[in-house]
């Protein structure tokens, strides 16, 4: 892309070592600027927001879905899914016979948003269903055998795991399934199916319903719709009352989110509407979280993804795992605050155990990318289990490669997660891995991916994802920045940035609008937040029309230092994004900083 992108600005090495490139479509630019003015005439819209709905696929024709993406219109058919039919059929009558259900969900986001989503819906329908996520540190990822059996000694006549279960016929194969029936609702890949009652996965090889791109949560919403129509035709409604499954999409925007999925079609409108019931906050453990984070505004795709996921999933990382869930089925208000202040506290723990192994593991990585490694593959007996996932996206953010991070186990094995950068299916390696012997266990989707191994095999399997994905070495050291427009700081108006919105929830595959405000000058500086880490800037254009910026994480970002410098105030180019803010009543722009770049002579 680097090398056949014209240049934005002529930056070719920002502040932050990157190149600065259009964004591109693969419309013919003729095509791509008609389709960018009429979608501009249609709604009312600036050319330039045209032309950013335009670069994402939108066209006049199909705006009114872009705008506002309905479940109505959306929704497919649940039995498209593979297994979806038998696995609604199963559930509906372990309703109608008030069987013992039990749910087994993961410890991260996504399980415990599928795990709450089941239990409320069974709610619903009145049935109390035993849930059920697992420790970390004592179980592992997944089903294992005495959990499961604990379950049946319970009574539970039908299990379903959620988020987890594909990869796990090996435990499966050691359950009694004489006395339970075993349904997977899931999303990770894995190289063949177990053998269960039902496995419903739109990743498995023989699925055909084009819906690998949901999370857990996608999977079991859709199924919740399956199971009311199955009780529906069972006229199990003509004396009990239908559950309302909008009342779920609160956990399922989430789930999306959180789970990195791409927020486009169906997920695009999984997220638009459930961030609507998340608004509401009906749901008391969100809302109590929302204060404890101090999210006083309307939540959107980035307070869920940085503000609500990483508390919710501490607890699973360095703690309790089941806090998560705990949080989001309670309806104690009281109770609710005390968990999310809890899950608060941990958050902050595991921040600081974060930057202590990240601190090392970025030291090794640079050793082995300097080596021309397309895969960077790190472990430590001292790294904590349940940050190393978190590392590994902070290192592949910094060198633009793929990242596995694991901790080396007392028994000889090492136990880890990975990510990936765009393009790279690091899921799919991870099961080549594991079907050329080199893994005991492993699984993911493209983004992401969990693994264990022998130590001894170390060698070997870095050695076959280095091979696996040679294309990562072609990738420059840092991702460039693709840019949709350039503005000054006067054109900066809250107008545009409200328009900017009508694109949003942003995420992966809808990312938020990259602009450039060009030739600025920095008036002044300061430190705010609680800890000092947020910069404060006031900028200001040629047109002398003065602008708030702000940088996150400063202490960590390679530009603080040039910004910062009052001794060297020459003017320079910003690129971020442009948001609208509300503060007692008015509207004003704020431009959040990813990159800077002197002016070149």
């Amino acid at each position: 892309m680097s090398e056949t992108s014209s240049l934005v600005l002529n930056v070719s090495q920002s502040l932050s070592g990157r190149q600065w490139v259009w964004r591109h479509s693969s419309l013919d630019q003729h095509f791509l600027d008609r389709q960018a003015q009429a979608i501009a005439q249609k709604a009312s819209l600036f050319e330039v927001v045209g032309r950013m709905m335009a670069l994402r696929g939108v066209s006049a024709e199909n705006l009114p879905f872009f705008l506002s993406p309905t479940l109505k219109a959306l929704l497919p058919n649940p039995s498209c899914l593979k297994d979806m039919d038998k696995a609604a059929a199963r559930i509906a009558d372990a309703i109608i016979n008030h069987e013992k259900i039990a749910i087994f969900g993961d410890y991260d986001v996504d399980g415990g948003c599928a795990t709450a989503l089941f239990s409320d819906f069974f709610s619903m329908l009145g049935n109390q269903a035993i849930s059920y996520i697992p420790d970390r540190f004592k179980e592992g990822y997944g089903p294992n055998v005495q959990a499961l059996e604990q379950l049946i000694q319970q009574g539970a006549t039908l299990i379903i795991c959620v988020d987890c279960g594909t990869a796990a016929h090996s435990v499966f194969d050691q359950i009694n399934q004489e006395k339970t029936d075993l349904i997977v609702f899931d999303h990770h890949k894995s190289e063949i199916v177990p053998n269960i009652y039902a496995t419903v996965n739109p990743n498995r090889l023989d699925c055909t319903s084009r819906l690998g791109n949901l999370c857990a949560g996608g999977v079991s919403f859709i199924a919740s719709i399956a199971i009311t129509r199955n009780l529906r035709e069972k006229n199990y409604f003509q004396t009990n009352p239908e559950p309302n499954l909008f009342k779920l999409m609160d956990l399922v925007a989430l789930s999306t989110i959180c789970d990195v999925m791409p927020l486009t079609g169906l997920n695009r409108a999984f997220v638009t509407q459930g961030l609507k019931i998340l608004a509401k906050r009906e749901r008391i453990g969100l809302a109590a979280l929302l204060d404890v984070a101090g999210i006083t505004q309307v939540p959107n795709a980035f307070s869920c993804g940085f503000a609500l996921g990483p508390r919710i999933n501490a607890g699973g990382r360095i703690s309790e795992a089941s806090l998560g869930l705990q949080l989001l089925t309670n309806s104690n208000p009281f109770d609710a605050r005390l968990i999310a202040e809890r899950l608060d506290t941990i958050n902050k723990q595991r921040q600081n155990i974060e930057k202590d192994v990240l601190d090392q593991a970025t030291e090794q990585a640079m050793e082995q990318y300097r080596q021309g490694n397309a895969v960077i593959m790190l472990s430590n007996p001292k790294w904590h289990s349940g940050i190393v996932g978190i590392v590994a996206g902070r290192i592949k953010e910094q060198i633009n490669r793929p990242i596995l991070i694991g901790t080396e186990l007392q028994d000889g094995t090492v136990k880890g997660s990975g990510r990936s950068v765009p393009g790279l299916d690091l899921g799919a390696a991870i099961i080549a891995a594991k079907q050329a012997d080199l893994l005991i266990q492993g699984g993911g989707h493209t983004m992401a991916a969990g693994y264990c191994y022998h130590k001894d095999k170390s060698q070997k399997l870095h050695d076959f994802l280095n091979h696996y994905l040679n294309q990562a070495t072609h990738y420059p050291t840092v991702a460039d920045l693709e840019i949709e427009t350039v503005i000054t700081p006067a054109g900066a108006s809250v107008e545009l940035a409200k328009q900017i919105e009508n694109l949003a929830p942003f995420g992966n595959g809808n990312e938020e609008p990259l602009i450039v405000l060009s030739y600025v000058h920095i008036i002044r500086t300061d430190r705010i937040g609680k800890d000092g880490n947020t910069l404060r800037l006031i900028i200001q254009g040629e047109e002398r029309q003065s602008l708030k910026a702000l940088l996150f994480r400063a202490d960590q970002n390679p530009i603080t230092v040039f910004l910062e410098d009052s001794q060297n105030r020459r003017p320079v180019h910003l690129a971020g994004w442009l948001r609208n803010n509300q503060w007692n009543g008015k509207e004003n722009t704020t431009f959040f900083i990813k990159d800077a770049s002197f002016i070149k002579n």
